[in-house]
């Protein structure tokens, strides 16, 4: 059986911060890979480390120690432009704040990646439209950010990160500033996203209920893989049980995590 290649593979990455007089380890000899159409979740408690990876991983932080790779490219080599060109392509990415331009309308906030990659037009229009259609927000592609509601607006923003073909989508808190049943929504966008057009996503949730629509999960712990968890056949309801027993080991109450 032919061995697949990873789409990420995280190689014994250290981030430290600070001095010599005074250094914190955030990130503390990380290890993982992520293969092509997996959705990991990575949770931990308040400063934990979980969002200093996922900035690495990210390429928003470089890091002190180790490799990353992604579609078998080592992005800790690689010099700013290219990191840029790398990111515009390789990588899309979902936050907690949104992060639409709000002079622009939906459609416009989807197709901007595209038209920077200098895509035709045509296909332009094409794409936005079947994305739009599988994410059910096709009604409000000529409306601004002000005219639609959070959870419109979060998945706005997935379409925006799907829209390029990413080998990653990135999620930092996606359903942070959403209502329940906004967040219900745009995580079963997210398996639209994962099962229908294959996304392989890594997504940082402090919230259980998040985290129990992800295959994996990741435990983040002083900078450490604590635990971690694999879904299997479990139901989402068994899943979410699973990944509360693993978080009141973790420490502290639940609310430090959760």
């Amino acid at each position: 059986m032919e061995k697949t290649t990873p789409i990420l593979s995280v190689q014994h990455i250290e981030k430290y911060y600070g001095n010599n007089g005074n250094i914190t380890k955030a990130v503390d000899d990380i290890s993982f890979n992520v293969n092509k159409g997996e959705y990991i979740g990575i949770m931990g408690a308040s400063g934990s480390g979980k969002t200093t990876l996922l900035n690495c991983v990210s390429t928003i932080d470089s890091v002190t120690a180790g490799h990353i790779l992604i579609q078998d490219r080592d992005i800790t080599e690689l010099r700013s432009r290219q990191l840029s060109q790398f990111r515009r392509e390789q990588l899309g990415f979902i936050f907690q704040d949104f992060n639409l331009l709000d002079t622009l309308t939906a459609y416009e906030n989807i197709a901007l990646a595209l038209t920077i990659l200098r895509v035709p037009a045509a296909t332009i229009d094409k794409r936005v439209r079947s994305v739009a259609k599988r994410l059910q927000i096709t009604d409000i592609l000529e409306k601004y950010p002000y005219q639609i509601s959070g959870g419109q607006k979060q998945r706005v923003a997935s379409a925006r990160a799907i829209i390029t073909k990413p080998a990653l989508i990135l999620a930092d808190e996606p359903t942070g500033a959403l209502d329940s049943k906004s967040a219900r929504m745009l995580l079963e966008a997210f398996d639209t996203l994962n099962e229908q057009l294959h996304a392989t996503i890594l997504m940082v949730t402090h919230d259980a209920f998040t985290a129990s629509y992800c295959k994996r999960i990741l435990f983040i712990k002083d900078g450490k893989i604590f635990n971690e968890l694999i879904r299997g056949d479990d139901s989402r309801k068994v899943f979410f049980k699973r990944i509360i027993d693993v978080v009141s080991l973790l420490g502290g109450g639940n609310s430090d995590v959760l």
